[in-house]
Order: C-alpha cells, then sequence, then structure tokens
C-alpha cells in the first residue's frame, strides 16, 4: 500500500462509516452457501456501508480450521464480489479483513489480505493471554510493517483481555495504525482508549465503536483531554450492524449532521434504549453471548438473506428463550429494521 493509500483509507475512516462484520453464509450441510454469502455482500453496499470486515469474530474463527479450510475462500469471495459491484458503481470503500494468532500466523493471514486487495486488517490479540505489552507491542509493529492496522479492545466476554492505558498510549504511536475498533464493553475502558490516542497527538487514527451494547451513546459522546483536544468515536465495525444496516447507515448520518454544541433531542436516548435492548437479544446477553452469532442470522434467515442459522460448528446455535426475544424486540422496536429495503434488492442480491 502506497503512502497515497494509506491517507485515502485514514481520510475515509476518518469522516466515519459504518462497516458491518460479515457473517458467514452455510449451507444445512454446513459449507459455505456462496450465493447467499455474495448476496450479503452485496447487501451491505447497496445499504450504504462504508467497509466490511470479513474473517472476523461475526464471520466465525472456525474457517480457520483445516477441517473447513474456509478462510481463504471467504475472503476472496468477498473481494470479488466488491471489486465487481464498486466497478459497476465506484466510490470509496475499506476492505478489513481480521488477523489472530501468533506473530507466524498473523503474518500470513496479513499477507493473504494484502494479496487480495484489502485496505487493513483488523488484528486480534486474543492469542496473547497474559503476554506483556511489550511482546503485543512488538507483535502490532510486525504485522503493521505488512498491511495497515485496526487496533481491536476485545471484550474479555467472548476472548479478549483486559488492555491498559499504557498498552494503547504506545500502540497509538505505531505509524500504520489507521483506526482502532473499542470493543470492551465497558464505559471506563472505552473512554481509556479515546484518552490514550488524544494523549498520543494522534489526530490521523480514527476512532470506532464495537460496544454493540452502547452504540448511540458511544457515537453521541465527546472526551475533552488535557491541552483542550477533544475526540469523539466517529462510526462503528459492529456485529449489531451485520443486520438492519440500512437503518445504521441512515442514523449515522443523522448524527453527523448534529450541531456540535446544540442540546440533544430526547429522542436519541430513547433510540440508545431501544438498540441496546435489541443488541441484548440478538447477541443473547442472557445466555453469556453465546447465541450471538446464531442471532444474527436468525434475523438475516427471517429476512431471506440467509437460509438458515447453521454455524461451523453444531454446538453452535441460539439459546433457549432467544427466538422469543427477538420476536418480542421486532415487535417492540420495528423502527430499527430494514425490512423492506431488503425485501425490495433480495431477488436481485441473490442472481448468480
Amino acid at each position: 500500500m502506497t503512502p497515497q493509500d494509506l491517507a485515502h483509507l485514514r481520510t475515509h475512516l476518518l469522516a466515519g462509516q459504518v462497516i458491518p462484520a460479515h457473517p458467514l453464509a452455510l449451507t444445512a450441510a454446513r459449507t459455505l452457501d456462496p450465493r447467499r454469502q455474495r448476496a450479503l455482500t452485496r447487501y451491505y453496499l447497496a445499504a450504504g456501508a462504508g467497509g466490511i470486515a470479513v474473517g472476523v469474530h461475526t464471520t466465525q474463527f472456525a474457517i480457520r480450521d483445516p477441517r473447513h479450510g474456509l478462510f481463504r475462500p471467504v475472503l476472496e469471495l468477498a473481494a470479488e464480489t466488491i471489486g465487481a459491484e464498486l466497478q459497476a458503481r465506484p466510490r470509496p470503500f475499506a476492505r478489513i479483513a481480521g488477523v489472530v494468532g501468533r506473530t507466524d500466523q498473523a503474518l500470513r493471514e496479513a499477507r493473504l489480505a494484502a494479496d487480495l486487495g484489502y485496505d487493513a486488517v483488523l488484528l486480534s490479540l486474543a492469542a496473547w493471554g497474559d503476554a506483556t505489552d511489550e511482546a503485543m507491542l512488538a507483535h502490532c509493529r510486525t504485522v503493521a510493517e505488512v498491511r495497515p492496522l485496526i487496533g481491536f479492545y476485545l471484550q474479555p466476554a467472548v476472548g479478549g483481555r483486559v488492555l491498559s492505558y499504557r498498552f494503547w498510549r504506545q500502540f497509538a504511536e505505531i505509524p500504520r495504525v489507521a483506526a482502532i475498533k473499542i470493543a470492551p464493553f465497558n464505559r471506563y475502558q472505552t473512554l481509556e482508549v479515546i484518552r490514550a490516542v488524544a494523549d498520543a497527538g494522534r489526530d490521523d487514527i480514527a476512532l470506532y465503536t464495537g460496544n454493540d451494547d452502547s452504540i448511540v451513546v458511544d457515537l453521541l459522546s465527546r472526551l475533552r483531554a488535557p491541552h483542550g483536544v477533544e475526540r469523539r468515536i466517529v462510526g462503528g465495525l459492529l456485529g449489531q450492524w451485520a443486520v438492519w444496516t440500512r437503518q445504521a447507515v441512515e442514523m449515522l448520518h443523522r448524527i453527523r449532521r448534529l450541531p456540535d454544541e446544540a442540546p440533544l433531542d430526547p429522542a436519541w436516548f430513547r433510540l440508545a434504549t431501544a438498540l441496546t435492548d435489541a443488541n441484548a437479544a440478538l447477541f443473547d446477553a442472557a445466555g453469556g453471548f453465546r447465541g450471538c452469532i446464531p442471532g444474527i442470522h436468525e434475523v438475516l434467515r427471517r429476512q431471506g438473506l440467509l437460509a438458515g442459522t447453521w454455524c461451523l460448528e453444531e454446538h453452535e446455535g441460539l439459546s433457549p428463550g432467544q427466538r422469543e426475544e427477538i420476536d418480542r424486540v421486532l415487535a417492540t422496536h420495528p423502527e430499527l429494521n430494514d425490512d423492506r429495503f431488503v425485501a425490495e434488492h433480495l431477488a436481485e442480491w441473490l442472481a448468480d
């Protein structure tokens, strides 16, 4: 990636984008369903998303398992579909690949992403357990040499670890960091990351929420750091935005148009509460997030984008009572869905 390409990526991310975490479309035999996988990618593009993240938690980490061998095919399919769609309707779009594991594995995955034309890698540190900050930072610097980084603060409930202000302050000094996805599901830790980036003087690092339980609040919040520096979260890279993406795009556009000093309409707080309520059902908060991926699949299945809720691991499914909770939030918060938009375009997205 040239310096000019990186500059364009930064400009695009700093403008604030809706970036869905891309699910995995499977058949009943738990094999890749290329037709529906392409349809999902086309849906996100048509909905106005500013990028997608592939090979991340929502795509299922098991795609890397040799039994399935799906990591490369899934990244290739997304890259090919994006390329074809943007050739017909060009616009800026961030192609992001999830990268996991220790340094050897992360480098292999980052190099594949680079070969396939991905713009950046979302770097998970889940494999680093209780490693020192120094070891993790050395890992990050090495991977950044292959592709620009999007840092990732993953909540401990789904495999992440607590990362200190000190870690994020030094991470923000890595030249090829383009953005950070802040997803600890914890307000204190979220603010620490924002403060660390502000204290590093990096106004070229875009801050993105991954806190699916606090999307609207994150997007409306500003943090004032020392010396009068103010930073804010400008967009989201979210599993929640794998569904109802059109509505998410319209919501983010409305937020970006809000005057800086104007008092907030109470309707924003009602929307914040509604979206968190919906996310609790989709992500199976009551079940410790065990059904978070099947919950996303269930909404996409009801819309016709997926044929079922199947996951690569047979034990992964909706938790007891989760389907009923999804019924409840769909009935209670109909303003959140984009069912009509999907219904109008589903046939063209499913066309080979």
